[in-house]
């Protein structure tokens, strides 16, 4: 009976084990411990971040939150781009600056990060959760479109929710994992109905749809530089837009809105103590200056998982969309529907090899704060929820 047992496991479609091997063989022998993405520091961190502590100029004014904003400028093509303390924080002040306010709602993803929706919170607007798509993981443009044939309503001053009778803002897409979303049709949708397009795209720095930089399709867009994201400043993230009096307002908003003079304390408006400081700024101009060289590792990463990964049957390497070019933050396992079972099998096996795997998010719509949000059906959310795992994505395992 074990002998017909351990057949039957070896024959089947999403062995753990197999896949967990085949894992193993991509990732560098001599670690032991793997995780799931780490910063890599190898080029002049260290000599900015030494010129701070020399000059004391650590805090929120300095050259590199200049120069940092200036080169994420230029490397994304946005006209401007505002550094500021955390993703969170610039998505928050991107919605503020669209014009959302008390009880709007926002089309977001029920597949993202919590911090999309607790941006929409703390304007204190409601989230409205929309189904995603296989082929991008992102928002699905049909479903959207779908959702507001069937709920919205025009009015003089904007689109209203029938079902509801609040406004619908804004859309918020999220670039799943740096993955871009289909983003032509989503903004001829946002057109139509009068909404604002923000990107949340706090995990595609690097990433391109159709030859253009994400965060540049929208009026404002969010990043975001976390520890694990595809470069760091320890904490920090950005807003970028392409219309000047935006970024002189949003600069203004995250600076606490104070009316610059030599000593005077002046405020003209309620503003955010969202700054940026110089030391964080720093490293973040050491990390830009790297990027092509991790995307270009983290590319080779994925071509590797890629080839390692055809021949299991149950289970694939996600690859970007056909119209889009990622940065491929985190590296994603898909399993099969009917090999979904078998998720935490594969979560408990690599964890206990030492190589850190995780689920997707909880989605949205099943958090306490968020379960009276309005929803469409989501069931492509739903099944990706069921069936994604993210595997070691660091640059520096190449």
């Amino acid at each position: 009976a074990a002998t017909k047992q351990n057949v039957t496991r070896s024959d089947m479609k999403c062995d753990p084990q197999e896949i967990a091997r085949a894992l193993r063989e991509v990732l560098p022998a001599e670690r032991d411990v793997i995780s799931l993405h780490e910063p890599r520091f190898n080029g002049n961190e260290w000599i900015y971040v030494k010129e701070c502590l020399d000059s004391g100029w650590v805090s929120s004014v300095g050259k590199f939150v200049d120069r940092f904003e200036d080169d994420l400028a230029a490397y994304t093509g946005a006209r401007r781009a505002i550094a500021v303390v955390n993703g969170t924080a610039a998505l928050h002040v991107c919605l503020l600056l669209a014009g959302v306010v008390r009880n709007d709602e926002v089309l977001v993803p029920a597949l993202t990060f919590i911090a999309t929706a607790n941006a929409v919170a703390y304007c204190g607007a409601i989230p409205h959760f929309i189904d995603s798509e296989e082929r991008t993981l992102g928002v699905d443009p049909v479903a959207l479109a779908a959702r507001l044939a069937e709920i919205a309503e025009l009015r003089p001053d904007g689109c209203y929710n029938r079902q509801t009778g609040r406004r619908i803002k804004a859309l918020v897409p999220m670039h799943t994992f740096g993955h871009p979303v289909d983003l032509d049709p989503l903004l001829e949708t946002c057109r139509e109905f009068r909404i604002e397009l923000i990107e949340d795209a706090a995990e595609s720095l690097g990433s391109y749809y159709k030859g253009r930089h994400t965060g540049t399709f929208g009026r404002l867009s969010a990043l975001s530089f976390n520890g694990n994201k595809t470069i760091t400043t320890g904490g920090g993230g950005a807003i970028l837009t392409n219309d000047e009096e935006l970024g002189k307002l949003a600069k203004h908003i995250t600076t606490t809105a104070k009316v610059p003079h030599r000593w005077e304390f002046n405020h003209d408006m309620t503003g955010y103590n969202y700054r940026m400081p110089n030391i964080n700024a720093a490293l973040g101009c050491a990390q830009l200056e790297q990027l092509p060289e991790f995307l270009a590792a983290k590319r080779t990463l994925a071509e590797r998982y890629q080839k390692a990964f055809s021949g299991i049957d149950g289970i694939r390497f996600f690859s970007e969309p056909e119209f889009a070019r990622s940065n491929y933050w985190l590296n994603t396992l898909l399993l099969d529907e009917e090999c979904a079972g078998e998720r935490d099998a594969l979560l408990t096996v690599t964890n206990n090899m030492g190589i850190m795997t995780r689920p997707a998010w909880t989605l949205m719509h099943k958090l306490p704060m968020c379960a009276d949000c309005p929803k469409m059906e989501l069931p492509v959310a739903e099944s990706l929820e069921r069936r994604l795992i993210n595997i070691p994505s660091s640059a520096g395992l190449i």
